[in-house]
């Protein structure tokens, strides 16, 4: 079975666009399958995969994550519509529910039952790109009366997910499950939710791409790129979400996240990121050597059910040294790679 290598583009990073288009034009070069994009408080996330699509010709165009709360269903499906007629094709949509302080302070939502809005969007924008007349009406959402005046284009849509409920639901009704932070038996527990779900559909859980968000650091300086990840990592536990914190407590560690999350309210950032195991930081990220971190991404590649990695990355790198992981991860220099 061949996995593929995905590449997750660090936006906010970047004052413009030109070393942004440069790397996607590179990762097209060497191989990689898809690029993918964020989107929460800096630039518009459909203007970026539009002027990517204008300067690639092959690879895969996603995004991570657009939210239901800030996007109407039917405003997505026509999103997603336009970026494949746009991309010729190449485009998966991504979406989830974000969280609660983007969509309360940012979007100015209340964040209100998440999986329920999460599946009545998915229902909508699938019926929105039937071409047929809209006539939904559900607990979140009632769309009735029109239709879809372009050309029809369905999307796959890859769902975003960490609790079991959450990745459940994407089984049912998602094309793909994009799940980050995740030890290898962690995940493996839970692509047996994903499982659940599919067989609770109706569908062939083989049907669904399966592609883990790994943030990854290759540097000759090994020492250095453990130190960066061990920084965001921290910072995510501490901070991001509650999510990421509530979903590596269930994989087996709470006593060390709640550690990390106490010790970074004290004001005590220094002793929350050292409180982080080094056995734990191996087992969620891919820092070190590029022959370290190559490994790292081939263990989990190795596990069953999994169909790309997609390379993230972290703050505090230049753009050399992000260019430098990607050339270390190139899908040549991968052995999962058939």
């Amino acid at each position: 079975m061949t996995t593929d290598v995905d590449l997750v583009l660090p936006v906010g990073d970047y004052d413009d666009l030109d070393p942004l288009v440069e790397q996607v034009q590179r990762a097209e070069e060497l191989g990689y399958a898809r690029v993918s994009l964020p989107e929460v408080t800096g630039r518009d996330g459909v203007s970026l995969l539009a002027h990517l699509a204008a300067h690639t010709d092959r690879i895969g165009l996603s995004n991570d994550v657009f939210s239901p709360y800030s996007r109407s269903p039917a405003l997505l499906a026509q999103t997603a519509t336009t970026l494949q007629e746009l991309s010729g094709g190449r485009y998966r949509l991504g979406l989830g529910t974000s969280s609660p302080p983007v969509v309360e302070r940012w979007h100015g939502r209340s964040f209100d039952r998440p999986l329920r809005t999460l599946r009545e969007a998915i229902e909508v924008i699938r019926e929105v790109e039937s071409g047929e007349r809209v006539e939904y009406d559900g607990e979140v959402f009632s769309v009735g009366g029109l239709a879809l005046t372009c050309e029809p284009r369905p999307t796959p849509i890859d769902v975003a997910a960490l609790g079991p409920k959450a990745v459940e639901l994407t089984g049912r009704f998602a094309d793909g499950w994009v799940p980050q932070l995740f030890t290898p038996d962690g995940l493996r527990e839970r692509l047996g939710d994903l499982r659940r779900g599919a067989e609770l559909g109706g569908r062939d859980p083989d049907d669904l791409r399966v592609a883990l968000t790994l943030r990854c650091c290759a540097l000759d300086d090994g020492d250095r790129a453990r130190e960066v990840a061990r920084g965001q990592i921290a910072f995510m536990i501490a901070t991001y979400g509650p999510y990421y914190r509530e979903s590596v407590a269930r994989q087996g560690h709470a006593d060390v996240t709640d550690e990390i999350r106490d010790l970074w309210r004290e004001g005590d950032r220094e002793a929350a990121v050292r409180a982080l195991p080094d056995d734990l930081l191996a087992d969620l990220v891919a820092a070190g050597t590029p022959e370290e971190v190559r490994a790292t991404v081939e263990r989990f590649a190795a596990v069953d059910g999994l169909d790309a990695v997609r390379v993230g990355s972290f703050g505090r790198l230049s753009h050399e040294e992000r260019l430098a992981t990607m050339d270390a991860l190139a899908p040549t220099t991968v052995d999962f790679i058939e």
